[in-house]
């Protein structure tokens, strides 16, 4: 079953969300209309004010890469999103700007005051490609907000001491040996050698936690000396050291060796950015919680559920069961609001073309979403997708299967309008 469908009244209140066929059945008898196709919502022809509604809880797991999203109503998971964010097209447009002012800088030999000591920045000052994460979950937490009846937030956070809650007398070695012995060191493994295994790279195979300096001789138990290896690769290495097992594959033994002292930029990235996240969601004035990673997996693992972000987000914090009656979650991927330079560069850096100021063409803009149906040429076909617009009419689509080119304006019909974001299925 996909969402559950957003539901305003006429005068926006945000209703209980409702189950697709209910909102089909509104719309095909006149009593609703769409308000927004992604997340789908309709909005009621009257108005509700006595309608009782139910408060939710919407979950993140914040991810360097994509985060989770789950909403949940009681103990039932009626909406789930996965939000892929751009930090790293970012630090890559930042740097290729520094480079050309850099290269334009040299070229003209003028002199320039030197600078880099007088700049100050602000307590709490992020990156833009990690302020990013911050502000484009935020966006999302402020959308759902005015589309259902969110009554907290719970995030993805710190490690709390829950065996200290639980047993004040726990002291010593017993901290090893509770509910989530190991979910820490395994899933940051997990994350950092792709859930594979170090020798020879299967996958979906259940991977053991293996020493690459053997204990036997000298070898620590720290997280750089920890890899992930499947139960034949974990047995036939022994307790030899991996040089020796590696002898006859330096390219391997090579990349294992980096790889194991290579810091997990991806987990940099989230622990950077998670208190920055967690205080600006709790400027909303919503009730927030919060749980560790660890305890996310545990929950994940005793429900018996894939390894999904937006799963993950539904086993955020405390929880006892939960009831999936949402199976499909909607892909959102960032993808900005184009930019601001007027004069394009080849790959060089020398000017090449120039771009205009316009963006509105034929009453399109490029990131629109549309539905072509094109009758009559060589492009006959349906065809859903993001527009890229051009003065003469004539626009490419981006569908799932390409991009189609050539297509006149005449055969577009607007979907939704460009948000700075791409949806799927």
């Amino acid at each position: 079953m996909s969402n559950f469908v957003f539901v305003l009244d006429t005068n926006k209140r945000p209703l209980d969300p409702v189950h697709p066929g209910t909102a089909r059945h509104l719309l095909n008898q006149g009593k609703a209309s769409v308000f927004r196709r992604y997340p789908f919502a309709i909005i009621l022809k009257e108005a509700c004010p006595d309608a009782p509604v139910q408060d939710l809880e919407l979950k993140f797991d914040p991810g360097s890469k994509t985060s989770g999203i789950a909403i949940k109503q009681g103990n039932k998971v009626i909406f789930g999103a996965e939000l892929q964010h751009r930090g790293q097209q970012i630090k890559d447009a930042l740097l290729s700007r520094r480079q050309l002012r850099r290269g334009r800088r040299n070229r003209k030999t003028r002199y320039r005051k030197a600078r880099f000591l007088n700049r100050t920045r602000p307590d709490g000052y992020l990156p833009p490609s990690l302020q990013h994460r911050v502000d484009t979950v935020l966006t999302w937490v402020n959308r759902f907000c005015r589309l259902a009846p969110i009554g907290s937030i719970a995030q993805e956070l710190v490690r709390f001491d829950l065996q200290l809650m639980q047993n004040p007398e726990i002291s010593g070695v017993q901290y090893q040996q509770g509910e989530l012995q190991g979910y820490e060191v395994r899933e940051y493994l997990l994350e950092k050698w792709s859930r594979k295994c170090a020798y020879c790279g299967v996958e979906n195979v259940p991977l053991e936690i293996e020493h690459i300096q053997p204990r036997s001789k000298g070898g620590s138990d720290r997280v750089s000396n920890l890899s992930l290896a499947c139960n034949p690769c974990n047995q036939a290495k022994g307790n030899q050291d991996i040089r020796e097992f590696l002898a006859g594959k330096p390219d391997l033994l090579n990349r294992i060796l980096k790889q194991a002292k290579s810091p997990l930029k991806d987990a940099a990235a989230v622990n950077s950015t998670r208190w920055a996240l967690f205080n600006a969601l709790k400027a909303t004035g919503l009730p927030i919680s919060s749980g560790t990673g660890g305890q996310t997996k545990f929950n994940r693992t005793r429900l018996n559920l894939p390894k999904t972000h937006w799963l993950d987000a539904a086993c955020v914090g405390q929880i006892d069961s939960l009831l999936f009656l949402a199976s499909k979650p909607l892909l959102i991927a960032a993808k900005g609001h184009g930019t601001r330079q007027m004069c394009g560069t080849d790959k060089y850096g020398f000017p090449s073309r120039h771009r205009s100021r316009i963006q509105v063409h034929k009453g399109f803009q490029t990131g629109d979403i549309v539905a072509a149906t094109v009758t009559t040429g060589k492009k006959i076909g349906s065809y859903v997708g993001r527009v890229l617009c051009r003065a003469s009419g004539s626009f490419d689509i981006a569908t799932k299967a390409g991009r189609v080119a050539g297509v006149s304006h005449k055969y577009c019909n607007p979907i939704h309008r460009k948000d700075g974001y791409a949806y799927t299925f």
